[in-house]
């Protein structure tokens, strides 16, 4: 990735931040998600990265995961191709310990914890913000590893009206289009758009997969198609602003399955926000948002309906930000939301809320920072939670930054790990987290780089009990990292080296066994550099072996993939673009007996509106 900002530590420095090769040193971007105020990448004491619409554009990607590998503390396991279940790990921690925004809106399944990352249409994307580490004292449950939020297309307050159109087609049959427009019209702006995806696919189950496994019948092709729309708006008036995003995409994906889970899911996800901005006293700020977002999924085996998990949430917010002095602030804030699920499951109990009570104190000095914040959740289910953070940062020059952070999160127990018939345990307590970081950052001529190390501990983790044959507190964990990231200009390339080494330990029932699906290390190498109207860019990404089970008896090799890049500028705002993936035809697989594609290209036309 192109990062504009590689001296960022992982809770610290100048934050990582991926950017298009013309804004390599912008420090003034904005970014939201890390204290949940508007406020330069440069401020931030949290490790973030940011990935633009110009990376996007850049990457050519077909999926989010083709976005968020080889980043920096993220693992990625996918049950085969576009369209297929795939779960993102940050840190080492679960899949359902990172928590998903769009546009501000929890999203996520409340059956299962977790986003459905493959029906995620990129295209529809603006950037996305990563903040690595715990922050559930800003935003409560789920965020034990971190916290993405994506943000789809928006237009600007004054902007022009800037069409946008993509056509793509390639290997497994795969085409790919999008178009849409956003612009602004006196005090409002809008967007509008709309995508869609259709591919046959690859067999996903690898050839020697065990009558056992889940992956187990040779259907030749397993295709997948998803079409998505988009709109969002605005109005600033002397005194207050209003915005409201609305994404929808719908899709459907055949898999390898039974007459218990099926063999086709036809999908939707749904999200639905509105906020209200204003300040009553000059030094106050209040931000009122609300919103909703509908995780649905219709099972299917032999064309026959096989189940359905439809799940709803709905949030509301209410922000107050004090600004006491330059150097000062208190963020303010309450948090409500309700889960309600529907499923011919017959789960017992079908709604739960929670009500969470947060503050963060920020103080800037000339050199160093502090940020504390705290929160109180009170969970229908499960009573109340708290939880806090304390992080500080140093500068000794410009070209140098130390910094420091220690905080707790927590997991509240799915519906499925309550609720679930013949499985779930209502008595069941959060997981909790402890995490503490230490991290340096530094910069000098064409040259930067980061270093930082972390421990988070793990209690209460809900795992499977062979014993009751359901969901129990029963596990504990203990992971300790370091993450490396360098970037330089050399001879007109722009290089970038992230590496990420992990002890992910099982210090519970499987004692000193790696947790599953994650590896000990991984490394990406991004180069690219323009030459007049063309582009070439390469992505060398290598992960280490892991383990599929918590009992570390069945071994995941590990794998090196490289991808090829160019586009030709061929006209104003118009470009033709190139990628040739996996061009070694690696042979590898990031879940058990599901296969991933060999060497695959795709030639995309897209029209860039900001190129000349």
């Amino acid at each position: 990735m192109r990062l504009s900002l590689l001296a960022a530590v992982l809770s610290a420095g100048w934050p990582l931040v991926c950017v298009s090769q013309d804004d390599v040193s912008d420090l003034n971007q904005v970014i939201v998600t890390a204290s949940r105020n508007a406020e330069p990448v440069a401020d931030a004491i949290a490790s973030v990265t940011v990935i633009t619409r110009a990376d996007i554009d850049r990457l050519q990607p077909q999926s989010v995961n083709d976005l968020l590998t080889g980043l920096a503390g993220i693992s990625i396991a996918s049950n085969g191709d576009l369209g297929k279940t795939t779960s993102v790990s940050v840190r080492g921690t679960n899949a359902d310990h990172v928590l998903v925004l769009i546009d501000g809106i929890k999203i996520g399944a409340a059956t299962t914890g977790t986003a459905a990352w493959e029906q995620l249409p990129v295209e529809q994307i603006d950037h996305i913000e990563i903040v690595r580490g715990p922050l559930s004292s800003l935003y409560g449950s789920e965020a034990i590893g971190g916290v993405v939020q994506i943000f789809t297309r928006h237009g600007a307050p004054g902007a022009p009206n800037v069409p946008s159109l993509m056509l793509s087609g390639g290997s497994h049959g795969t085409y790919q289009a999008e178009a849409g427009e956003s612009g602004s019209a006196g005090n409002g702006w809008y967007n509008a758009s709309a995508s869609g995806l259709y591919t046959d696919g690859i067999p996903i189950c690898v050839a020697n997969a065990p009558v056992t496994a889940a992956c187990y019948t040779t259907t030749p092709q397993q295709g997948y198609w998803s079409g998505s729309a988009a709109v969002s708006g605005g109005y600033r008036w002397d005194a207050a602003t209003a915005t409201f995003d609305f994404l929808q995409a719908q899709g459907g994906t055949h898999f390898d399955g039974n007459i218990f889970s099926g063999d086709e899911s036809r999908v939707g996800q749904q999200v639905l926000g509105a906020t209200l901005a204003f300040a009553p006293l000059s030094p106050w700020n209040v931000t009122l948002a609300a919103g909703q977002s509908k995780d649905l999924s219709q099972l299917y085996f032999a064309d026959a309906p096989d189940g359905f998990f439809d799940t709803r949430r709905d949030t509301a917010s209410w922000l107050n930000q004090l600004t006491f002095t330059s150097a000062q602030r208190l963020l303010l804030g309450v948090d409500f939301e309700q889960d309600n699920v529907a499923s011919d499951a017959g789960y017992p109990v079908a709604s739960r809320d929670d009500t969470g009570v947060f503050g963060l104190y920020e103080w800037l000095g000339p050199r160093a920072e502090l940020q504390l914040s705290a929160r109180r959740d009170h969970n229908q289910q499960f009573g109340d939670h708290d939880t806090g953070s304390a992080q500080w940062a140093y500068r000794f020059s410009d070209a140098l930054r130390v910094t420091a952070s220690y905080g707790t999160a927590f997991k509240a127990p799915t519906f499925n790990d309550l609720y679930y018939p013949f499985y779930g345990d209502p008595t069941l307590q959060p997981e909790i987290s402890h995490s503490i970081e230490v991290g340096l950052t530094g910069r000098a001529s064409a040259l930067e780089w980061s270093v930082n190390v972390y421990q988070t501990q793990i209690h209460n983790l809900i795992e499977y009990d062979p014993v009751t044959f359901g969901a129990a507190n029963l596990d504990q964990a203990r992971i300790r990292g370091l993450e490396t990231q360098l970037g330089a200009r050399l001879a007109g390339w722009h290089v970038q080296l992230q590496l990420t080494l992990l002890d992910p330990r099982d210090i519970g029932v499987d004692h000193g066994d790696l947790l599953p699906r994650i590896a000990h290390y991984t490394a990406r190498l991004d180069v690219d550099r323009d030459i007049g109207a063309f582009s070439v860019g390469a992505t060398l990404l290598a992960n280490g072996p892991r383990f599929e089970d918590p009992a570390n008896t069945e071994p995941l090799g590990g794998y090196t993939t490289l991808d090829i890049r160019t586009a030709w500028r061929f006209a104003p705002h118009w470009e033709v673009q190139a990628v040739l993936k996996n061009t070694l035809n690696r042979e590898y697989e990031t879940a058990l007996y599901y296969n991933q594609p060999g060497r695959n290209a795709y030639l995309t036309l897209r029209y860039v509106p900001l190129q000349s």
